[in-house]
């Protein structure tokens, strides 16, 4: 990889041509006339927030949307200017902060919007969006005099501006879509109870987005597809275009030995050598993110799979090699290498989980290589 700035042989590679390529097909899908919201809430799916919130906004993206005021604040930080919604809760207290910042804040309680109003200044108009409850069940108004009381407190404040309204569904990755239509019904009979309708009405998730051209409004919020992976494996098969995977996640030998049949390996010493047998060491474990209940999963070394042995620890595991490799071989254990392959959703099914967790739990001292046209763009060590 020529010079870098991280020290131990394991790191994420982050694919921006990937990312841009999912972002123009959902482009190219939905049309000109509906704006994309990148969702790069969480540091993006693991990914980054900075570099993706960046390349996204540079691929067609129009606004951003995080989970909590912390993470908007810190793409301001950084240098990201665009809008930014925070879909998650906000303390009322803090509504003079997001003003200031231009962070748009979702409301869905009479309550907050009059304790919010008490710190908002007059030259420091905040954006909000409503959030509509219709079966998610989490944040949202349900009932109509809520509702209605919400927009006439938003009409007599001249500090705040209603800017949008949005869902979440609850179903639309799974191939039955009763439940989301039954959501979608709601959604219009809630809308039917403006007196104005607000600029922005976002349903869509990337589910929803790819698969139900009815939910797409005016605002679609594209999550974990952009990151190359589908919602779920069940409607993989359904989708309208392929999506490329944005992550891989690499290391190296750092130690390789041959042990004696009957040898033991690890804590607990819970793997014996059933043979004579050759052993790498990889400078990654579960304070990394690639946790001890992956002990069996395959890894790629030379376009050959290699099962990890022995219980993986804190900052290394095993691997039982097929033959000696030198010191310093890359190993793969999420991505292509030769004509073989580990996918994130192998390790999500490995785990029983789903693929939005498996990019999440890459911790952040693993650094990021962010790579555009083959080259290294910039590598994050957020250590150093």
């Amino acid at each position: 990889m020529g010079q870098t700035n991280f020290y131990r042989d394991t790191w994420a590679e982050i694919n921006l041509d990937a990312l841009s390529y999912n972002i123009e097909k959902m482009r190219q899908h939905i049309g000109n006339d509906v704006k994309l919201i990148a969702v790069v809430k969480a540091n993006a799916y693991g990914h980054g927030d900075e570099d993706i919130a960046a390349a996204a906004l540079a691929s067609g993206a129009s606004y951003l949307a995080v989970a909590f005021l912390d993470e908007a604040l810190a793409l301001r930080k950084k240098g990201i200017n665009a809008p930014i919604l925070v879909l998650g809760a906000c303390r009322p207290i803090d509504a003079r902060l997001a003003a200031e910042w231009e962070i748009t804040l979702t409301v869905f309680q009479p309550q907050w919007l009059e304790e919010a109003s008490l710190y908002l200044l007059p030259d420091k108009k905040l954006k909000i969006h409503l959030k509509l409850d219709t079966g998610m069940g989490r944040l949202g108004v349900r009932e109509k005099d809520i509702l209605k009381k919400l927009e006439l407190s938003i009409k007599q404040n001249a500090s705040i501006h209603l800017e949008g309204v949005y869902t979440h569904f609850a179903t639309a990755d799974e191939i039955d879509s009763t439940y989301l239509e039954y959501q979608l019904s709601h959604f219009h009979k809630m809308l039917s109870y403006f007196d104005e309708r607000p600029k922005f009405l976002h349903l869509s998730n990337s589910a929803a987005a790819l698969r139900f051209p009815s939910t797409h409004f005016n605002a679609i919020r594209l999550g974990i597809s952009m990151y190359g992976l589908s919602p779920s494996p069940e409607i993989e098969e359904d989708l309208p275009y392929r999506l490329k995977p944005v992550l891989s996640l690499h290391t190296k030998l750092v130690h390789v030995k041959k042990i004696k049949k009957g040898s033991k390996l690890s804590y607990g010493a819970t793997y014996e050598a059933e043979e004579d047998e050759w052993i790498g060491t990889l400078p990654i474990g579960y304070a990394d993110g690639w946790i001890r209940r992956l002990n069996g999963q395959e890894v790629l070394v030379n376009g050959l799979r290699a099962p990890i042995v022995g219980r993986i620890c804190m900052d290394q595991c095993l691997v039982k090699l097929p033959n000696e490799f030198p010191v310093g071989t890359v190993v793969t254990l999420i991505g292509r290498q030769g004509g073989a392959s580990i996918s994130v959703n192998e390790i999500a099914k490995k785990l029983d989980t789903i693929n939005y967790e498996i990019t999440c739990m890459i911790a952040g001292r693993v650094p990021r290589v962010y790579k555009k046209d083959g080259q290294v763009t910039r590598i994050l060590n957020p250590l150093l």
